[in-house]
């Protein structure tokens, strides 16, 4: 499955590039303040799910359903990150050259709109004047409930790398009786990693797909690299999340969400 061809034409340039031009490009870079975040109102295009109503159908009752585990023992270092990139994080051949570079350092690139690069060598990520990341999640304003305008960033140290599967979840589902270096693939993943708003992944957490979607446009592509995360690792569902993705993915065929 190719998972993100949506921005495999923004990132052309960045990647393809030649280390020889990085001087060129850096000086027509313009620096970016750390403070600088504003709400740019429109999402920009939604991401695209890359399989089909029938296959995410199967994909669902793939899921092995069990109880949900308890947190005994969990802790973050549990799950080893950031990982530099290799290609088992599935990032994919236009992003090798980054190989000194870690996982989430790759991720900002590949998720970036307008002109960001990442240099090979010192893995600086440089944002250009019309560079940044465009928060697909959304997040709901707490007093009216409604969706409020999404966020656009150009700070990468005020951008959130969201595991999609959290990393507490997947210890709940399984994550726990596996072996490090499994709970390192989790962790590095590029299925499982998005840039997103701060704000919109402190409002999910660790809940599981039961008790939070995304409330905006990456609704459908979360629930397609959830599940297959959680079929990649042989992590557990328990009933309600269960009940919940079928729910949801029913909702998003019925949209002509998937292909």
């Amino acid at each position: 499955m190719k998972w993100f061809s949506s921005r495999t034409a923004r990132k052309a340039f960045a990647v393809c590039a030649p280390i020889c031009l990085a001087a060129t490009v850096a000086s027509a870079c313009t620096a970016v303040d750390e403070s600088t975040s504003i709400d740019g109102g429109a999402p920009g295009p939604a991401p695209t799910a890359s399989i089909s109503g029938k296959d995410i159908g199967e994909l669902v009752e793939k899921l092995a359903e069990a109880p949900e585990g308890s947190m005994s023992g969990y802790s973050r270092e549990e799950f080893p990150h950031w990982d530099t990139n290799k290609p088992e994080h599935g990032f994919g051949d236009e992003f090798a050259q980054y190989s000194r570079c870690t996982s989430r350092e790759v991720m900002m690139l590949r998720d970036a709109v307008g002109t960001v690069t990442l240099d090979p060598k010192t893995c600086d990520l440089k944002v250009g004047k019309d560079g940044g990341w465009r928060d697909a999640y959304g997040f709901l304003d707490s007093k009216t409930g409604k969706l409020k305008e999404y966020k656009f960033m150009t700070d990468p140290a005020k951008v959130d790398a969201e595991h999609i599967v959290a990393l507490a979840e997947a210890w709940r589902s399984g994550a726990n009786k596996l072996d490090e270096d499994t709970r390192r693939r989790i962790a590095n993943d590029a299925i499982n990693l998005e840039a997103s708003d701060p704000s919109a992944n402190r409002s999910k957490g660790d809940q599981d797909a039961a008790n939070y979607l995304p409330p905006g446009n990456f609704r459908c592509v979360y629930l397609e690299r959830y599940i297959t995360v959680k079929v990649k690792y042989g992590l557990t569902v328990d009933p309600a999340e269960h009940g919940a993705l079928r729910t949801a993915v029913a909702d998003c065929v019925s949209r002509g969400e998937f292909r």
